[in-house]
């Protein structure tokens, strides 16, 4: 009895450890970024209607704040939130190289489709066409990252 149980212990030992994940190898790293990129999200084309200006850049920065700033942060780079690594897939820093290479026409279809299967949901019938395009003029312009503090829905 003792044998089996020994026997039964050992193989989902061995079944467990054959279940831990690593990080993706460089290659499909840059695999999954070129999909992006270039097949999976859409309006590639599309330009920015709005100017980049400082009002544009403050309403961005405000229709930030209202629908982002929870798993995002402040300055868009995570900052303050409480569970960013514990997700899975990460959050991504809205300033990292791989979400600022997305196109502007990209960047407004991520915000009204969402990312599935992340946790990024759509937000089309949520926020409008303008608060949308002076979000992604307010990504190009992030903030330093952690010099916007915490969210308030995280202080207490």
């Amino acid at each position: 009895m003792r044998s089996l149980s020994l026997l039964i212990i050992s193989i989902l030992a061995i079944g467990l450890a054959g279940c831990k994940a690593t990080p993706p190898a460089k290659f499909e790293t840059k695999s999954v970024v070129f999909a992006k990129h270039h097949i999976f999200v859409g309006n590639r084309k599309q330009k920015n209607p709005l100017p980049d200006t400082v009002q544009t850049r403050a309403d961005g920065k405000e229709a930030f704040t209202h629908y982002c700033v929870a798993c995002h942060g402040m300055d868009g780079q995570n900052t303050g939130v409480p569970f960013v690594d514990h997700l899975s897939p990460p959050v991504p820093s809205l300033a990292s190289p791989d979400v600022q290479q997305y196109t502007d026409g990209q960047l407004k279809w991520v915000l009204d489709n969402g990312i599935w299967p992340s946790g990024m949901p759509g937000s089309k019938g949520t926020l409008s066409d303008d608060e949308l395009w002076s979000i992604v003029v307010f990504l190009r312009h992030l903030p330093p990252a952690g010099s916007q503090g915490t969210p308030d829905m995280y202080n207490h």
